[in-house]
Formats: C-alpha cells, sequence, structure tokens
C-alpha cells in the first residue's frame, strides 16, 4: 500500500504513474475523493461518467477511484471496460459534469493513469487538474455520511455508440480496411462498428491483451509492420492502427506508406468537410504542409500549444471544424468534441467512398517536407531553465520566434521547435525544411545550442 500520495503523478494533461510504484488503489481511491470534491467545490456539479481501459490494473484502479468518488456523495455513472470513445461519448449523451477514463494511453502495461473531461469533451486544463492535486495532497475532500452516499448506475453505451456512428456515415462500396488494435482497447469498439457499417475487416491484433504481448500501445511506425504487410498482402484500401486507449490512431494508405498525422488532417480538411471555411487548429510541431494546403482553400490555420487538451479547448472556443496534433490525436467537432480516434477512419472510408480514389493518389498530391526529430537528456530540475534560457538567447539572435510553447524559430528554409517534455526528463527538438541537407543542418545547429546550454547550467561551478 503506498501511503504517501507522489505529486509527480499528477501531470499536465493527466495523472499517471508505475503501478505499485507511483500509483495503487490506495492512491486512486484518494484521487477519487478529490475528483468528487471538485467536481462539487469548484464546478458547482454532482454528476461523472467514469469507465476504464482494459489493462490488468485498470480493475483494482477504477473500482478504488469509484469509492472515492461515490464517498464524496457525487453521482458516478460507470460504464465498465470500454474504450476512450464509448467512455467520452456516453458521458457527453447523457449530458454528465464531468468525464473520466482510466488509462495510460500509449504507455506499456506497467503504467496507469486518469484523464479528466468536462462534458462537453473539452479536456480538463492543468490549472483545474492541478486543483484535484491540491485537493489530494492537502486531504481537504468531503465525505459524506452512509445515508447520503448514493446508488452507482451502471450502464452499457456500445449500443448507443455504435447507432450513433450508423446514423453518421454510410458507404456506397464495401470498402477493405485492415484494423490494428494493438490488442487494447478498440479491440472493444472499432472492429463492430467499422463492420456495422459494412466495411469489409480484416483484423489485426484484434483480440483484446492486456499485457499488449504482440504489439506495444504506441503505434509508432517501427509497431506497425505486421499492419503495413497485411494492408499490401490483403489489397486492402488502407489500414488503420490505435493507441492503447483510442485517442490517436495511425492511417497507411494502400501502397503500405504509413500517413503522419499532418498528412491524414490535410486530407481530410481538402476532401471530406462539407464547408472549407473556418479555422484550422494546429499545434506547433504541426508541418508548415498543413498552412500551405489549406489556406488556399478557404480555411485558417491558428497554431496552439502541445497537448490534445488545448486541441479541444481552442477548438471549441473558434468553432473549428478541425483539429491536428502531430502526435496523432485529430478532432472534428461536427461529431464531437473529444478526440475519439475512431471517426478518423470512418472519415478516411466516406473519402475515398465517395472520391472513388486510392488513398496514395491523394497523399501523393501532399508535399510533405524532410522533417528530424531529436531527444536530448535533460534533469526534470533544469529542462524548463533550459527553454527559458534558449528563448532569450534565439529572440536576440533569430527574427521570427513563437515561444507559445518552448522555442519555435522560423527561417526561410525550415523551422526548429525546441520544448521541454512534461513527462520525461528530456528536451524534444523538432526540426523541418524545404531538403534533407538543411533539415539535418538546422537539427545539427540547435541540439548542439541546446546541448551547451545543458552543459552551463548543470555544470557545478567549483567552490573557491
Amino acid at each position: 500500500m503506498i501511503e504517501t500520495v507522489n505529486p509527480n503523478i499528477f501531470r499536465a494533461y493527466d495523472i499517471r504513474g508505475l503501478y505499485g510504484k507511483d500509483i495503487d488503489p490506495t492512491v486512486f481511491y484518494r484521487i477519487g475523493l478529490g475528483a468528487g470534491t471538485y467536481l462539487q467545490k469548484e464546478m458547482k456539479k454532482s454528476r461523472i461518467t467514469v469507465g476504464n481501459d482494459l489493462r490488468q490494473s485498470s480493475h483494482p484502479l477504477v473500482h478504488a477511484f469509484i469509492a472515492g468518488l461515490s464517498a464524496t456523495g457525487v453521482l458516478v455513472t460507470s460504464c465498465g471496460t470500454t474504450s476512450f470513445g464509448q467512455t467520452l461519448f456516453a458521458g457527453w449523451k447523457n449530458n454528465q459534469d464531468l468525464i473520466s477514463f482510466i488509462t495510460a494511453s500509449h504507455l506499456p502495461p506497467e503504467w496507469n493513469g486518469v484523464k479528466f473531461y468536462f462534458g462537453d469533451g473539452v479536456g480538463l486544463p492543468e490549472e483545474e487538474l492541478m486543483k484535484i492535486r491540491d485537493i489530494v495532497l492537502k486531504q481537504r475532500w468531503i465525505e459524506v455520511p452512509w445515508n447520503d452516499i448514493p446508488s452507482i448506475q451502471t450502464i452499457h453505451p456500445q449500443k448507443s455508440y455504435e447507432d450513433f456512428f450508423v446514423s453518421k456515415f454510410s458507404y456506397k462500396n464495401r470498402l477493405k480496411v485492415a484494423v490494428d488494435c494493438g490488442g487494447a482497447s478498440m479491440t472493444l469498439s472499432a472492429p463492430s462498428v467499422l463492420e456495422k457499417l459494412g466495411l469489409d475487416v480484416v483484423k489485426v491484433y484484434c483480440d483484446p491483451d492486456p499485457s499488449f504481448s504482440q504489439r506495444p500501445s504506441d503505434p509508432k511506425p517501427e509497431n506497425l509492420e505486421k499492419l503495413v504487410s497485411t494492408v499490401k498482402n490483403e489489397k486492402c484500401d488502407f489500414g488503420v492502427a490505435f493507441d492503447g486507449d483510442g485517442d490517436r490512431s495511425v492511417i497507411v494508405d494502400d501502397t503500405g506508406l504509413i500517413l503522419s498525422a499532418d498528412q491524414t488532417g490535410i486530407i481530410i480538411g481538402k476532401y471530406g468537410l462539407d464547408k472549407r471555411s473556418g479555422t484550422v487548429i494546429v499545434n506547433v510541431e504541426c508541418s508548415k504542409a498543413v498552412e500551405e494546403q489549406l489556406t488556399p482553400l478557404g480555411y485558417k490555420v491558428k497554431q496552439i500549444q502541445v497537448g490534445h487538451t488545448f486541441l479541444t479547448l481552442h477548438a471549441k472556443k473558434e468553432g473549428s471544424p478541425l483539429g491536428i496534433e502531430s502526435s496523432g490525436h485529430l478532432i472534428l467537432p461536427a461529431y464531437f468534441l473529444f478526440d475519439d480516434a475512431l471517426v478518423i477512419p470512418l472519415k478516411i472510408a466516406e473519402i475515398l467512398d465517395k472520391t472513388s480514389q486510392q488513398l496514395h493518389f491523394l497523399a501523393e498530391e501532399i508535399p510533405m517536407y524532410p522533417r528530424k526529430k531529436l531527444e536530448i537528456t535533460c534533469s526534470d530540475d533544469t529542462k524548463f531553465d533550459i527553454i527559458k534560457q534558449l528563448s532569450i538567447q534565439c529572440s536576440n539572435e533569430y527574427e521570427q520566434v513563437n515561444l507559445l510553447d518552448g522555442v519555435r524559430v522560423n527561417l526561410e528554409n525550415g523551422w526548429v521547435l525546441i520544448r521541454a517534455s512534461n513527462t520525461s526528463p528530456i528536451i524534444r527538438l523538432t526540426a523541418e525544411a524545404n531538403t534533407i541537407d538543411d533539415v539535418e543542418e538546422l537539427a545539427s545547429l540547435f541540439e548542439t545550442k541546446t546541448k551547451k546550454l545543458i552543459e552551463e547550467i548543470q555544470t557545478p561551478v567549483p567552490m573557491k
């Protein structure tokens, strides 16, 4: 039993940690107390929907979390073990005040955590999450007497969730789609929804596998070899891979080419929306190709900070038709604000059905630029100081410097983004440029600048 709650489990977008080391049922009981108190005292509300992914540790954690919530007197609706999208859908459709999902998303099976969303699907901002943290750490929670503890309502959202998509999508042609669920939570929703819509589904890792023994829960290109070979061997129209909870997807075209989130977003913006107008939300790590491709069509493009919470928040504020996160979160607010990744392959299928074109032809129309990503080791204690110093240095040295999230330097031949990770002791560097030589040069230049600052700040000054 973990007796003291580690404040470091409270991150910018969620709560997460290693099971048995950072989190356990005792910790999640206290988080439930904190969330229930926050719901009543800060939001002046009383209803929350809870679901969990299929990790082995999710079962004890969700029961402890619900116990904590109930002890504060809030009304809990439990969806049980579902995909992320089913839980968010249920909370949204039932006009709940808060929605939570027990998951560690793309992280390995020994990790777990919890995400929070408002009832409309907008992610809980960091400052609100920190209010829950403070209630938990200071033990300032509400506990009601036994006769004020309400009953827990249990629902099964699968049918209404499937019916929703059947009402929104239909296809004239029977497209063939390879679906890689990685053995994770999307095994509980994606294949059945796609089949109900008349698509020919070729399953890849679609049996529940709580330990992710066949494919890691992070759908990185190096983890998608089986999906790529299946698309090519089975002559599929396209393929899709999901992460551990189902809030990110990766699209593979009919030739086996893995598309970036930017490419997928551009294709949806060009062919998948009813009106080519409004503000498309992109984070500062997205390709310059997004603006180059979509603004001539009539869209505006707004850059925001990295993080799915900001994506949903700004999309709501701007009334956006499309939101793109470079990590793979995409949202289509015409359906809902939350980032249920299932809507993306459904929209791609709709585009292919309407245009009668193969996906690789649509992808080939989009000129993409060489990109390079680096991770630079830096202690948690100094990484934000490094970014601050780098922002001062770059602002004095370059004309176009964006400090919205980290330091983004825009140059004639490309751009570089340097930002501290919110979850790990590293600084991430992303460079994009017109040519491979340019991107290598930019990445090398700013890697050197960053490492020099790290060395200067982390090297102890000798005592005289």
